[in-house]
């Protein structure tokens, strides 16, 4: 819909009540529809997974066509984003957000900070898939208001240049809402229980959902130790309950994530239900630590299963947990990954121990030969040590090229000295170019970062409060924070326009005509930033 066909399709509701409904301009109300395009989450949902879709095709298209995305713990961090994604690119394509489980426990609990480990309100997460779309409807309103506004002051001038300029920008506009992929960690639940909640998410506009392997009782952050897996079907159930979510609320073109943390996981609750040799619980089960035993060998309480027609007695740890063997973590990753896309999901997520391209690689490579078209969403963790990490691939690559590393103490490559060295720019480089090399090599489709603004804050707090409690004082918030506002044209050094102050005087005067008492006039002092 255009800004003109909108006026006309207002007028037409407005025609037949004149005489009743004095004051209401069909020009108004076209911009208020235009700034709410949106009316519910599944409005949200329904767009947003077309993106994805259309994204994930022209991916397999040209893995140059990769997506990123930051995660946020607030509607407001989201809504910047978007903006400064905008302001810097001019346009959104291929830039979604990702909302955070850990950040959701660690920020937004109401027991206060907690480890990921699924203790925090079920729905605060839905809540903030709201709270998000709220903010970034909000950010479309600000932008087509100041649209508007500007359109108004062209025709008051007689501009038809401008006029017609501002009229093709309004009809040309770019939304700030973009897909979110949201962390339902291990369902919170058994399957009924991850469907109720796979609702919550997609109501609140949703169109990505990312599920785990993990117990749900005893899920653990993905870079922790103590992680607990499930069987396949036992997962697979929940990839259906969120499936069926989707299509029961019309979101036919939902995508879902199933992340296997199997690879640092060396340990399951259940040994998984066999109906035949050979299937799908039968090859979890032959990943289990067994010591074989004979029948005068078995004691009181012992859990058994056969294997190759042997009698094994699988390790059973005090929690009643059970081990797999070691080093069967990657062959379990790749049986994880192959079993949830051939029963409902679209997007894999291998949980590392490092950003390592040939280790992430060389699992799918080994998925592909099953399923051609395999695409993984991966985690750029704040958890991973980036520059040690990099550092120490570009050492162990060169010594095995047989050049000189001798300069270079292996141990202490976070160290400084070595910013400026050979090594140091050759691991920025690498890390420069991970994504897109990644996205070449290893199939990753959307790159995301989970905590970036859990530690901006604090660095950048931990920047203002040295400052300013110190010899600086309102210096350090002058010239470290407002001065830079100004100079790189950040729209918050406005807060009360950003706050919706600017929306509010407009329709005040929808509301009241001339009588509208207005914040915006000469005294806001907000108008000191006008330059």
């Amino acid at each position: 819909m255009t800004y003109q066909s909108t006026i006309a399709e207002a007028n037409t509701a407005i025609g037949p009540n004149t005489d009743t409904w004095s004051g209401i301009d069909a020009a108004n109300v076209a911009r208020m529809r235009l700034q709410n395009r949106f009316r519910t989450g599944l409005d949200i949902a329904r767009y947003t997974a077309k993106i994805m879709r259309q994204d994930m095709a022209a991916y397999d298209a040209d893995p140059a066509n990769y997506t990123q995305s930051l995660g946020c713990w607030h509607g407001f961090i989201g809504q910047q984003k978007l903006i400064s994604i905008k302001k810097h690119f001019g346009s959104t394509k291929g830039r979604y957000l990702y909302l955070s489980g850990w950040m959701v426990a660690a920020l937004r609990s109401e027991f206060g900070p907690l480890p990921d480990q699924s203790m925090h309100e079920k729905t605060s997460v839905s809540d903030l898939i709201e709270e998000l779309y709220t903010f970034l409807r909000q950010a479309d309103a600000r932008e087509l208001g100041g649209l508007f506004r500007e359109l108004d002051a062209a025709k008051a001038a007689g501009d038809a240049v401008n006029t017609h300029r501002l009229l093709h920008k309004i009809d040309e506009f770019q939304t700030h809402i973009v897909p979110i992929i949201a962390d339902i960690d291990a369902g919170f639940g058994n399957a009924e229980a991850t469907y109720l909640l796979a609702k919550k998410f997609i109501e609140a506009g949703a169109c990505c959902i990312q599920i785990e392997n993990q117990v749900s009782d005893e899920k653990q952050c993905g870079h922790q130790d103590g992680k607990v897996t499930v069987p396949h079907e036992d997962f697979l159930a929940k990839i259906r309950a969120v499936r069926y979510a989707f299509l029961e609320l019309g979101v036919d073109d939902g995508v879902i994530v199933a992340r296997t943390d199997s690879l640092g996981a060396g340990l399951t609750k259940q040994i998984a239900y066999v109906r035949e040799k050979g299937d799908i619980g039968d090859q979890y089960n032959s990943f289990l630590d067994c010591d074989e035993v004979t029948a005068d060998q078995i004691t009181h309480g012992d859990v058994l299963i056969t294997r190759e027609g042997k009698l094994m007695r699988p390790k059973r740890l005090p929690s009643n947990l059970y081990q797999f063997r070691t080093g069967t973590g990657e062959d379990r990753c790749v049986l994880d990954s192959i079993t949830s896309l051939q029963n409902g999901a679209d997007l894999l997520w291998i949980e590392t121990e490092k950003p390592h391209i040939g280790q992430i690689g060389g699992m799918v490579s080994r998925i592909r030969e099953v399923i051609p078209n395999a695409k993984l969403v991966y985690n750029n963790s704040p958890s991973f040590n980036w520059t040690l990490n990099f550092r120490q691939q570009v050492f162990d690559a060169w010594a095995a090229e047989g050049k000189d590393v001798s300069a270079y103490d292996r141990a202490r490559l976070m160290s400084a000295e070595y910013d400026a060295t050979d090594l140091g720019a050759e691991a920025d480089e690498r890390i420069r170019t991970f994504q897109r090399d990644a996205a070449a090599q290893a199939g990753i489709f959307h790159h995301l970062i989970t905590l970036p603004t859990y530690h901006t804050a604090a660095l950048s707090t931990d920047n203002l409060a040295k400052e300013y409690f110190g010899e600086a004082g309102m210096l350090g918030y002058v010239k470290g924070v407002q001065r830079q506002e100004i100079r790189q044209g950040i729209a918050c050094v406005k807060h009360q326009n950003m706050s919706g102050s600017d929306i509010g005087d407009d329709h005040k005067e929808y509301f009241s005509g001339e009588a509208a008492l207005k914040a915006g006039g000469v005294h806001n002092t907000m108008n000191q930033f006008a330059a």
